[in-house]
């Protein structure tokens, strides 16, 4: 009986450590991020909005993005209008993005990051870390292994030293 209840919690584990691997997003690009083609390395994933006080903070993702992307970081932009501050279309944030911040880091189409209509993901982080986005550029750092490894809100700055220290921990391991 042991040994059943010692496989089912391993298998159950494995089923959390694997869940957020599972996700993935429709890309502003076309076609599909999947958040397992980056199983082995941190991620970043920030809900975005154009027409943000915050949106300046897309010069530190793109800075962050820069600095760590050949140590493995992947980060994630995830444009939503949940906050009714992104313009109508991928197309115009695509546009946008570029134009003005130079991004040439995975971004995601237009998705719902909270409420019933929140995306898998968003609703996965929810359930499993009790962190749900409360506005723009709230940040999501994952673990290599998928699991969540911290939150931040939206006044945290992509260069502030408490993520940075998280990212750099977890491409250390």
């Amino acid at each position: 009986m042991r040994k059943i209840v010692a496989t089912v919690l391993s298998i159950a584990a494995f089923c959390a450590a694997s869940a957020a691997v599972a996700f993935e997003f429709q890309s502003i690009d076309g076609g599909t991020l999947h958040l397992e083609d980056w199983r082995g390395r941190p991620v970043l994933v920030v809900n975005t909005a154009s027409r943000c006080g915050f949106t300046p903070q897309y010069d530190g993702l793109q800075k962050l993005y820069d600095t760590y992307r050949d140590a493995g970081l992947v980060v994630l932009a995830v444009p939503s209008n949940d906050f009714r501050q992104e313009l109508s279309d991928g197309a115009a944030v695509k546009e946008f993005c570029e134009v003005n911040f130079g991004l040439d880091l995975p971004m995601t189409d237009i998705t719902h990051v909270r409420g019933a209509a929140a995306h898998p993901f968003y609703q996965w982080v929810a359930e499993t870390s009790g962190f749900s986005p409360r506005w723009n550029f709230n940040k999501i750092l994952l673990a290599p292994d998928g699991q969540v490894a911290a939150t931040y809100g939206a006044t945290t700055e992509p260069d502030a030293p408490d993520l940075v220290a998280r990212v750099e921990a977890l491409l250390a391991r």
